[in-house]
């Protein structure tokens, strides 16, 4: 928790040790809004470095409506995108191990994901491929 007893979300392990935390939800709240306003996405997932869904917006449809289970989808994307990015960041270094993965773009016919993810948490942002176009 941030001073004032306010939740927060993201901590630095690295100096200040478990349980302190730099980021107030306020400050996500306001990144994932400004996200979720660019054109033609669906949705966004923040991902713990345990593969737990932390935060996710609506997700919707590509016509725009949401989604029925959003648990269920929410949980598939905080389960598999993870494992994904996780086998693409491999073969980055495989290939250059003085490489690393900054970013991971998917395409499909219905769906556009773009991945960033670091030690400790793995942003996904689900978006209308028709839309971007």
């Amino acid at each position: 928790r941030a001073q004032g007893g306010e939740k927060t979300l993201v901590s630095d392990r690295r100096y200040k040790g478990q349980g302190v935390w730099l980021f107030a939800m306020s400050e996500v709240e306001a990144t994932l809004q400004r996200i979720n306003g660019h054109k033609g996405v669906l949705g966004t997932v923040i991902v713990n470095d345990e593969g737990e869904p932390i935060r996710a917006t609506t997700i919707c449809e590509p016509d725009g409506t949401p989604v029925l289970d959003q648990n269920l989808v929410v949980s598939q994307y905080a389960e598999l995108i993870p494992q994904l990015a996780s086998m693409a960041r491999s073969m980055v270094r495989d290939l250059d191990p003085q490489n690393n993965l900054q970013f991971l773009r998917i395409r499909s016919k219905n769906h556009e994901i773009m991945v960033h993810s670091d030690s400790e948490f793995t942003l996904i942002v689900i978006q209308n491929p028709a839309a971007t176009e």
